[in-house]
């Protein structure tokens, strides 16, 4: 994940994810996530690399991490 992620990239995640479950998302140059595509990551649950570059990501709701 790159940049910002808007809501219209939370369904192209989770295609991405379902077609390959062994798939990890790195997210540490995201600087700005949509609360959907947070959303796609906590139900489906890839695993995660790195720490998430939005701020606000990175402060309240990493402890809440996916994956």
């Amino acid at each position: 994940m790159e940049g910002v992620c808007p809501v219209e990239d939370a369904e192209t995640l989770a295609l991405l994810i379902l077609e390959n479950r062994a798939a990890s998302v790195d997210w540490t140059a995201c600087t700005r996530m949509h609360t959907a595509v947070y959303q796609v990551l906590l139900r489906l649950r890839p695993n995660v690399l790195g720490t998430c570059g939005d701020p606000f990501v990175g402060r309240w709701l990493t402890p809440f991490q996916p994956g």
